[in-house]
């Protein structure tokens, strides 16, 4: 049986979106990661969610994204352009032309109404965005190597975002700072699977992505380095192992730039993360019989408020 996944029904929605591949092995390659960044993009318009930024690695990827309130309206014009840009030619899995789909919406008899129907099922919703995106990939990955079976170790991990410019920022930049927690790079602009550097490079999608949690690039580096803060801009004060070792014995607070460039728990696993409030309001909608929860203030830095739905003590940091 599917998680439950906390969802907001009457505005827009964010999710910090996660997968790996089955035992975590570097399977992707730089082919393999443009490929899949593509796709990204292109299931993204076809299921009408935006994406705030992402970072493709060798074994996982990491999504931020905004979904639209439920219920939201797609007129058939629309529709058969989101149609499009996933199915630009037919396919053996997808033989039905957009021409032709078009024209059953037009005549809305039965066939078109249930074709709309089901294309629309698919669209503003995180779980259908994800099962497309890795399907799609999926099938590509094992065509291009004559292999079958999994690729992913399990369906995907999600936190519940709240829609606040802080909350959504800090989420981002942990994201983007994948590859320089990995040792890959040491700045993110030189990481071409990750959205800061897509925005950096004139990708008008990631540059409008990136538009959501800060008002241009210059802002958001200062998070990703913590400039304007008495640190000098891509120099950590203290070494990786250093960091990891002080936030874990839990002596005092390291700088937000600091931190995450460490693995933080709280971005994968707390369930929902944004103030104590926002926090607090989805933890009571919980179903009755499951243990009461109750807000956890995030540590080992200054968060500004920012709190997770789950309480994690192991592992917290890495």
């Amino acid at each position: 049986m599917g998680k439950r996944r906390h969802r907001i029904s009457d505005q827009f929605a964010y999710y910090h979106l996660m997968s790996r591949t089955v035992n975590g092995e570097a399977l992707f390659g730089d082919r393999e990661r443009e490929v899949l960044r593509k796709m990204i993009w292109q299931v993204a318009e076809f299921s009408g969610v935006r994406v705030v930024t992402y970072a493709v690695m060798k074994n996982h990827f990491h999504i931020l994204v905004e979904v639209p309130p439920a219920g939201t309206e797609v007129s058939d014009g629309e529709l058969v352009r989101r149609y499009r840009k996933l199915y630009p030619k037919p396919t053996p899995w997808n033989p039905m032309p957009a021409e032709v789909l078009e024209g059953h919406l037009k005549d809305n008899f039965l066939d078109g109404r249930e074709l709309r129907k089901e294309l629309t099922r698919r669209m503003h919703d995180v779980s259908e965005f994800m099962r497309t995106l890795k399907l799609r990939f999926t099938l590509w990955f094992n065509r291009s190597r004559d292999r079958f079976g999994p690729l992913w170790s399990a369906r995907f991990k999600s936190v519940l975002v709240e829609g606040d410019r802080w909350a959504l920022r800090t989420v981002a930049a942990y994201i983007d700072l994948n590859a320089v927690r990995a040792g890959l790079v040491a700045d993110p602009k030189d990481y071409r699977f990750c959205g800061y550097a897509e925005a950096l490079g004139g990708g008008r999608l990631a540059r409008a992505g990136l538009s959501v949690v800060d008002k241009d690039l210059a802002g958001y580096r200062q998070t990703l380095y913590g400039a304007g803060d008495g640190e000098k801009e891509g120099k950590e004060s203290i070494s990786h192992e250093e960091a990891v070792r002080v936030l874990r014995e839990e002596k005092g607070k390291l700088p937000l730039s600091v931190v995450l460039r460490c693995r933080v728990r709280y971005f994968s696993d707390g369930m929902v993360l944004g103030s104590e409030s926002f926090v607090r309001k989805f933890l009571e909608d919980e179903p009755e019989g499951k243990r009461a929860r109750r807000p956890h203030p995030l540590r080992g830095s200054d968060w500004q408020g920012l709190s997770v739905g789950t309480g994690l003590r192991k592992g917290l940091f890495g």
